[in-house]
């Protein structure tokens, strides 16, 4: 049997293990993948730290990497949409069974030189691409993505907030432009952080623990404060502080995970203010996939600069440590089997 290197977490120890393991064979509406590039996203690390938990792994031990751009390998009996050689970039979750299983998560991922996929859990990756920037797009472009336009419906001239200009906030800064959202004001700690934040199209960039952050919003706004706020750290100080510059009406949107409790210091004021906090987690991706690569295509996006390194998927550990010490500030690594 054909065997393929990945790199495999194992659950209760947390342990990253660099396997060889025999490469699957795509059952009837499946497809195998030969993956060209896989991200490294904050979200491997949470789970090989600890902080986060697979919910509905069959087992203990799961191959990693939900970001995964590459060619069709092999189609599965029933399958004629897809054929060998085709470029393709794989969503990050599938629904079965009535519920959501995120990809390198709750089933094997793409840190491994093949991958299998549902048939209609993948899209066509167009040639002007490449596969590095269409990897990423699955998870640190389409959760923004659906973040924006879903569940935090920001409208053209609406002055929003983003805490936190990582991974997955810097593109929102650069989203929340292409929607027309002004001003769109970043938040994060790092200088470097908020320098990329200004270059994705941030109007204004702040130290969260500078003097005077809510003097700036506001002045920023016209005394009305944010129309809408992301939360992209997952730090509850972010979102007390988010809350403290939110307008009437305004909504607190949560897309970094935690597993810290949510409160709310003032909810009278929150009440009086009919403010709301809304969680988000991930996209559609049948819809949010096809648009963001036809933004891309069409020149309106450019994810060229999010790819801050490339790596052999034998160092799969080492870009795990250079994403979790924040080594040259990474936006997104990318592994190559």
């Amino acid at each position: 049997m054909d065997r393929m290197l990945a790199a495999r977490l194992h659950v209760p120890s947390r342990t990253l293990r660099m396997e060889e393991v025999p490469r699957p064979r795509p059952a009837a509406g499946e497809v195998l993948v030969k993956v060209e590039a896989a991200g490294v996203c904050l979200s491997d690390v949470h789970l090989i730290d600890g902080t986060l938990t697979p919910a509905l792994l069959p087992g203990d031990t799961v191959t990693l990497g939900h970001e995964v751009a590459g060619t069709v390998h092999e189609a599965g009996e029933g399958v004629t949409r897809w054929s060998p050689g085709q470029r393709v970039v794989l969503y990050a979750g599938e629904n079965r069974d009535g519920a959501t299983w995120t990809r390198g998560v709750d089933y094997d991922g793409g840190w491994a030189q093949y991958a299998l996929s549902s048939a209609d859990a993948l899209t066509a990756l167009p040639d002007t691409i490449p596969f590095e920037q269409g990897a990423i797009i699955p998870d640190a472009v389409s959760t923004p993505w659906g973040a924006v336009t879903g569940t935090g419906a920001v409208r053209p001239a609406e002055a929003v907030g983003v805490w936190g200009a990582g991974g997955l906030g810097v593109h929102a800064v650069q989203l929340l432009r292409a929607v027309g959202a002004c001003p769109v004001i970043a938040v994060d700690p790092s200088p470097v952080a908020r320098e990329r934040a200004l270059a994705a199209g941030a109007d204004l960039a702040l130290d969260p623990a500078g003097p005077g952050l809510g003097a700036q919003v506001r002045a920023a706004t016209g005394g009305a404060g944010l129309a809408a706020a992301f939360d992209f750290a997952g730090v509850p100080a972010v979102r007390e502080q988010a809350l403290s510059v939110l307008a009437p009406r305004g909504r607190l949107v949560l897309v970094g995970l935690t597993d810290r409790p949510l409160s709310v210091t003032d909810s009278t004021r929150f009440s009086y203010l009919q403010q709301q906090i809304l969680g988000h987690y991930g996209s559609d991706m049948a819809v949010a996939l096809p648009q963001l690569l036809r933004l891309v295509q069409g020149g309106r996006l450019d994810f060229s600069a999010s790819v801050s390194g490339v790596l052999p998927l034998a160092e799969a550990g080492r870009a795990v440590e250079m994403l979790a010490k924040k080594e040259g500030d990474p936006v997104r690594l990318i592994l190559r089997p």
